[in-house]
């Protein structure tokens, strides 16, 4: 891959992670800054938090897309540029450019560039995320453990050591943005789904 290609699938990745449809759905629904409400997160979690479950499941779904159209696209310019694009999609989330760097934890994203690089590590992820929450309860404990997929299904079934570290240094930047909730978990104080925090 050349550089002129790296940087293309960093940059346009990065720019479309950094579209925050948290902020931007809320405020077209006339619920003002999504910031100023509960956690003061951009995800699909807080959104619910307004009591809008379409729109909470809208931004899901498009912070998920963000990621895997962005993956997708850098498919066509070699087998290292999607990888590239995974990345710097989930940063762009994390850290976007117009929110001065303040983003989301980066969940649904990462979910996204998981589907797109491997339907096995997207589906893997997004089961993980089902029976982690359902059993718990807690959203944090669904995106923590679901992170853990991406890289075992890429080391564990499809072989690929490229993919696995990506997919592991995903993981690595999702869980650290989870610090706080995982000292609250630890703490017993963390809210269940639905709660007033995340």
């Amino acid at each position: 891959m050349s550089a002129t290609v790296l940087l293309l699938a960093l940059a346009g990745g990065y720019l479309a992670g950094s579209i925050p449809f948290g902020v931007i759905i809320t405020r077209f629904a006339g619920l003002g800054d999504i910031r100023a409400i509960g956690s003061g997160n951009i995800g699909a979690t807080n959104v619910l938090r307004t009591g809008r479950k379409g729109l909470a499941l809208a931004t899901l779904f498009l912070d998920g897309a963000k990621g895997a159209v962005a993956v997708l696209i850098a498919q066509r310019f070699g087998a290292d540029a999607p990888l590239a694009a995974a990345v710097s999609a989930v940063i762009g989330h994390v850290f976007p450019v117009w929110l001065k760097f303040n983003g989301g934890k980066g969940v649904a994203t990462a979910i996204g560039v998981f589907l797109a690089l491997s339907y096995l590590m997207g589906i893997a992820a997004i089961l993980t995320w089902l029976v982690a929450a359902g059993i718990s309860r807690r959203s944090s404990v669904g995106g923590v453990v679901s992170m853990l997929a991406g890289p075992i299904v890429a080391a564990a079934v499809l072989k690929s050591e490229a993919t696995a570290v990506v997919t592991a240094l995903i993981a690595i930047l999702v869980i650290s943005r989870h610090a706080d909730n995982i000292r609250r978990l630890i703490a017993g104080t963390e809210p269940k789904i639905g709660g007033s925090k995340t």
